[in-house]
């Protein structure tokens, strides 16, 4: 049943990709960017209704109320990063506009990149080696300006549910501090249910879990990095304990 119920999935999402980003192609000319961006964020919103009508993956806010504080700041938000689950849902589900920060190669990718190509988000090219990060902050600084907050994972991939000891890198820490930016710290554990580069999907609940605001101002970027890095470590503990419980030595 859920490798019927994934297949469904799949299908749906080949047959919803392909002509969402044709309308974006159409419809974006005419369009501003707050426009562009509510008009896609409609596929991740049928993304998510699909992903817990088909698959039976539902999700639930812990400490959603800790935007409230910063909604009229400058924010980066920092999430762990276990799925593709999470790079659509926040999309769907985040109180203000998303920005990700992204390798340009993706723009090439069909559809999916050529419509991210037509919104405004932080592109970088790693080629320019320490380059790559001046452009990263002067864009980052221009969406935060227009309001919009960047998104970033500190694992730089997805990791699987229970890895102990990820690397987090300092990036989105360091975009955070030359921005004069906030960080909210997200844990999540949609890796359960939406494993990395898996075919299947498995009925249940994703936790999202929001962790307070945490300024940036009289600290360095390592050791911002470090405090967020703690509060999700030991917050993956709280709402996925199982899953650091088998991974355990016998």
């Amino acid at each position: 049943m859920i490798f019927l119920r994934s297949l469904l999935f799949a299908l749906y999402l080949l047959v919803l990709t392909p002509p969402y980003a044709c309308a974006c192609f159409i419809a974006f000319p005419f369009m501003s960017a707050n426009r562009r961006y509510a008009f896609v964020r409609g596929w991740p919103r049928l993304v998510i209704a699909a992903a817990t009508l088909i698959c039976g993956i539902r999700y639930r806010f812990e400490g959603y109320e800790n935007f409230d504080g910063v909604l009229d700041k400058p924010v980066v938000v920092l999430s762990k990063h276990q799925s593709a689950w999470e790079t659509v849902a926040y999309v769907a589900t985040m109180p203000k506009p998303m920005c990700f920060v992204f390798k340009r190669e993706l723009l090439m990718v069909p559809f999916f990149g050529w419509a991210l190509g037509m919104l405004k988000m932080v592109h970088i090219n790693r080629k320019e080696g320490t380059r790559a990060f001046a452009s990263a902050v002067r864009q980052g600084r221009e969406r935060l300006a227009e309001g919009a907050w960047i998104i970033m994972f500190p694992e730089g991939t997805r990791t699987p549910a229970g890895m102990e000891k990820p690397r987090y890198k300092s990036g989105g820490a360091r975009l955070a501090v030359e921005a004069g930016a906030w960080v909210v710290p997200i844990a999540v554990n949609s890796g359960r249910l939406w494993p990395r580069n898996a075919f299947m999907k498995y009925p249940g609940t994703i936790t999202v879990s929001v962790g307070a605001p945490i300024s940036s101002a009289n600290k360095t970027a390592d050791q911002l990095n470090q405090e967020v890095e703690t509060w999700i470590e030991q917050d993956m503990r709280r709402i996925d304990a199982q899953s650091y419980r088998s991974r355990e030595p016998a």
